[in-house]
């Protein structure tokens, strides 16, 4: 069993992030702020941007595997919680930014994670 996003869970074309960053609804908390925007899939895409001077190459790509995996786990519970007379899900394309020095550990970046995802749906 595959045990991160896959290729197509995972926003890379510069026009749909674009599209995102146009179109999207905004969600803020301290230290990030969630884009997001339906998309013509039946399931989420997700992107994590660092902004502008996040640490060096180590953490940021630290910061994008934690994110992703956070991501993962919570689309898994958004799949358990799914309606069966609502079969008309739509798929979302999701940008994530952060900020740098707000986000420190873990714990908190979860919770601020779950936090925004919650509020989208």
């Amino acid at each position: 069993m595959r045990r991160s996003l896959t290729k197509i869970e995972i926003i890379r074309r510069q026009q749909d992030i674009d599209r995102i960053f146009k179109q999207g609804k905004k969600y803020t908390c301290k230290g990030m702020r969630l884009l997001a925007i339906e998309n013509e899939f039946n399931f989420d895409r997700f992107i994590v941007i660092p902004a502008k001077h996040y640490g060096n190459a180590v953490e940021r790509n630290l910061l994008r595997r934690r994110c992703k995996e956070i991501f993962r786990l919570y689309k898994g519970r958004r799949m358990l919680s799914f309606d069966e007379k609502d079969k008309t899900q739509k798929g979302r394309d999701i940008a994530l930014v952060v900020y740098p020095g707000k986000v420190l550990d873990f714990a908190l970046l979860e919770s601020s994670l779950h936090n925004l995802l919650d509020r989208l749906n």
